[in-house]
């Protein structure tokens, strides 16, 4: 079923996840939705020292948008700000370096930033590599199988997927959505995956359109008319399985999943 699920997606994305497939669906987008200005608004943005995120907090801070960089090396995260506040000429771009591999200073970090300042939007990207992953609640540390980092991203990627289904349930007040950019030309892809970078060479999209689709639903209110809750690609709800792959997961795994994150934060309080 994971080689059936992995071709599939394969093929999915040679169709739509490169630059030729943005190219296809950026004919039906609605150009001004994107012409709007944010002064007032605050913006949280994870790894906005390079790739997406960058490309994103650079496109908010031009708009206006208060932007805050939650980064994990400090020299990098300096230098990108120093970029972005040059460039935009928006002063209010502030760094905070937290690393998001240690849970408890995830949680510190979360408890004084609501002290001291105000959020409207936390801006979370997911992947379409989740396509391949069931959800799995059982190994959550990937400590019963041999460790493969691709396979552990998009598990990662599907419960973040499930999770933005299972908030936007729980909590009405507030939209959710997720999406995935499609294969970017990133510093990480190109760290982490230098086999396919090399394989997809100029088919892979640039920053600024992997970030097409994060600032569409940042900024637009064309984004807020959509149901919350949803997989977004190319600034469309998507599915967010493939067919046949049987990756759905049952209520009482989705429940199990959200019982174990709730004890995770137990812990770090």
């Amino acid at each position: 079923m994971l080689l059936y699920r992995s071709a599939a997606w394969f093929a999915k994305g040679l169709r739509e996840y490169t630059k030729s497939g943005y190219e296809s669906a950026s004919k039906d987008f609605v150009p001004d939705d994107l012409e709007v200005q944010v002064p007032g608004r605050a913006f949280m943005v994870t790894g906005g020292n390079s790739g997406i995120g960058k490309a994103t907090a650079m496109e908010i801070a031009k708009r206006g948008g208060t932007v805050h960089l939650v980064c994990r090396d400090h020299s990098r995260a300096e230098g990108a700000r120093a970029e972005i506040i040059q460039e935009s000429g928006n002063q209010n771009i502030f760094l905070h370096i937290v690393d998001l591999s240690v849970p408890k200073s995830i949680w510190k970090f979360v408890e004084n930033f609501k002290q001291e300042h105000t959020l409207n939007v936390l801006i979370t990207v997911s992947s379409g590599g989740m396509l391949v992953q069931k959800l799995n609640t059982d190994d959550l540390q990937s400590e019963r199988t041999a460790f493969n980092g691709t396979m552990v991203y998009a598990q990662n990627k599907r419960q973040q997927v499930v999770l933005t289904e299972r908030w936007a349930r729980a909590h009405p007040a507030i939209h959710f959505s997720c999406m995935h950019p499609g294969w970017v030309d990133t510093p990480g892809v190109r760290l982490s995956m230098p086999g396919f970078h090399a394989r997809l060479g100029t088919r892979l999209r640039s920053e600024a359109q992997g970030a097409d689709t994060v600032l569409w639903l940042a900024l637009t209110p064309a984004a807020t008319a959509q149901p919350s809750g949803c997989f977004f690609q190319d600034r469309k709800p998507a599915p967010a399985h493939l067919p046949l792959a049987r990756t759905s997961s049952s209520p009482a795994e989705e429940e199990k999943l959200v019982e174990i994150l709730e004890e995770l934060a137990r812990r770090f309080k």
